[in-house]
């Protein structure tokens, strides 16, 4: 599963690259089924001037598009940095059933905020590839000061 993991983590941050090259906050999310991967996103709030343009919301609508409705039970979402409260909800709304994200957001993170968001029956996993996704955001963060 590591190995898994790992291969759709580093899609998620190819997506988060292609955001950083818009000068969005780069944040990327792959949502995954059956081994099949359904949606890739990024942030697009700067694109759309859309403050709920999160990549975890891009992700769940193309998700729910592919899939032809709005529950994501069997779906895994890789995503760089830990969901906001708001994408956090969203995903358990959903229903997803596993998320795997990359760097903890000790400020904005839901875990902090609202840690019951997520559907009882979803499972997290953190920390995958942490590092580079922290570093990414830390040039972003960086260049803009």
């Amino acid at each position: 599963m590591q190995n898994t993991d790992e291969h759709y983590m580093r899609q998620a941050l190819a997506e988060a690259q292609i955001a950083f090259e818009k000068q969005e906050v780069p944040i990327g999310a792959v949502i995954v089924c059956k081994d099949r991967i359904i949606a890739r996103a990024h942030n697009l709030t700067e694109t759309l001037n859309d403050v709920t343009a999160h990549a975890e919301m891009q992700a769940i609508t193309s998700a729910a598009s592919t899939l032809g409705g709005k529950y994501l039970i069997d779906c895994t979402l890789y995503v760089t940095v830990e969901p906001c409260p708001m994408c956090a909800a969203a995903l358990g709304w959903a229903q997803i059933s596993r998320i795997v994200y990359g760097a903890p957001d000790e400020k904005h993170g839901y875990l902090n905020i609202a840690p019951s968001a997520l559907h009882p029956k979803t499972t997290v996993t953190a920390g995958l590839l942490a590092d580079e996704a922290a570093t990414l955001m830390k040039r972003f963060f960086q260049a803009r000061r």
